[in-house]
């Protein structure tokens, strides 16, 4: 299953929401199209939906770390909600629970950021 993914503003908060699978195929596109989307829009905030991704690899960490930074050297945040249990496997591994909040829905992710949802 290939990847879909939807960008959203809300509040000044980039919700993007990420459907299916993230492999080395896909994430160089997902990076062009998220870096868009911030330069664009230059969000305070993002929140990462991933409660429909199946599946993600080592490159997929890679490109949500590269996004978090970005936005750590913006002031912002991101937060990382509704993971499913497989992804949610991965980023406990790598750490990166660390250094991002996981909160259960995104409503509870805007509610962390101080932002009405």
């Amino acid at each position: 299953m290939a990847l879909a993914h939807s960008f959203n503003t809300k509040n000044n908060v980039l919700v993007v929401r990420l459907v299916g699978e993230l492999d080395h195929h896909e994430t160089n596109a997902l990076k062009s199209i998220w870096q868009e989307e911030i330069n664009t829009k230059q969000p305070a905030n993002i929140i990462l939906n991933l409660a429909e991704l199946t599946f993600m690899d080592s490159s997929g960490l890679g490109v949500i770390l590269g996004r978090y930074k970005e936005i750590k050297q913006a002031g912002g945040e991101m937060v990382v909600c509704a993971i499913s249990p497989a992804v949610k496997r991965l980023f406990d591994l790598s750490g990166l629970f660390k250094i991002m909040r996981l909160e259960d829905s995104e409503q509870a992710a805007f509610h962390y950021l101080g932002v009405a949802s």
